[in-house]
């Protein structure tokens, strides 16, 4: 009796667990996205178009992850009303690190590389306009991504530096194929370190010219 018993009690636990990561992962699934235009799809590889995206961005310095650990940080600060007043803005994906590009390139959320310096970026929801956003605390800017067309690699996994570098590298000689050139990298993570690594959504983006 008393196994049966405790078969019953894991089985309900088992299915309570089950049941809370489909929720959690239909939720992440839910969460907004920027808007785009898909022009051409090869396997992983697509062309899109994006329009003009308002973003909150901040700088920080070091490695990449450590740099995107940093500015993802400050800017669910500002995201969350953690330092600020006012309400909290709701989250959208992805989460974008860029790097090598010029001062003035934009993206969603972002990280993007300079020398040592990276920038990271958080697009706000639709809703919003930059009149409306709250202002944003120390070390956070309101600024736009101007429209932008882009070649796109898709990858699931853990995106560490050798996963990102091996779809770099995979998008690039697509595009040597298609004798496409390309400008600044970014890189897109769309979901929370709670998801399973085989349904997570990364991307590596690079710019294309119109």
């Amino acid at each position: 009796m008393k196994k049966r018993n405790w078969a019953m009690i894991a089985a309900a636990v088992a299915g309570t667990a089950v049941a809370g990561a489909a929720a959690f992962i239909v939720q992440e699934k839910r969460t907004e996205q920027p808007p785009y235009t898909v022009e051409r799809t090869d396997g992983p590889v697509e062309i899109r178009r994006y329009p003009e995206l308002l973003v909150a961005e901040t700088e920080t310095k070091g490695a990449r992850q450590a740099a995107l650990g940093s500015g993802f940080s400050r800017l669910a600060d500002y995201i969350f009303a953690k330092n600020r007043g006012g309400e909290g803005i709701a989250m959208t994906a992805p989460v974008l690190s860029e790097r090598d590009a010029p001062i003035a390139m934009t993206a969603p959320v972002t990280s993007e590389r300079t020398g040592d310096q990276w920038r990271t970026r958080f697009v706000m929801p639709a809703q919003y306009t930059r009149a409306t956003l709250p202002s944003p605390g120390l070390g956070v800017t309101i600024t736009t991504v101007p429209p932008r067309r882009v070649a796109v690699y898709r990858f699931a996994g853990v995106a560490n530096d050798a996963a990102l570098a091996k779809a770099e590298a995979a998008l690039r000689g697509w595009m040597a194929q298609e004798k496409l050139n390309g400008g600044a990298v970014s890189y897109a993570f769309y979901n929370s370190p709670l998801m399973p690594a085989p349904l997570r959504r990364n991307e590596v983006l690079i710019t294309l010219p119109d």
